[in-house]
């Protein structure tokens, strides 16, 4: 659960909010721009700030 706020949390700190599916044991977030139906340069970003979220082990 502190994942997916922490993902939550940097969704609304940028504006840019993903899908979240929170199972137990497993996290899938799926970044992508509406408004084009499809992936631009902030969608990327957005995962590699959620990489980074990772990397750090948020508990």
């Amino acid at each position: 659960m502190a994942f997916t706020q922490a993902v939550g949390d940097i969704a609304e700190q940028e504006g840019h909010h993903p899908l979240l599916t929170t199972e137990w044991g497993k996290v899938t977030v799926a970044w992508w721009t509406h408004t084009i139906n499809g992936l631009h340069q902030n969608d990327f970003i957005m995962a590699a700030k959620t990489d980074s979220l990772v990397k750090r082990k948020v508990n």
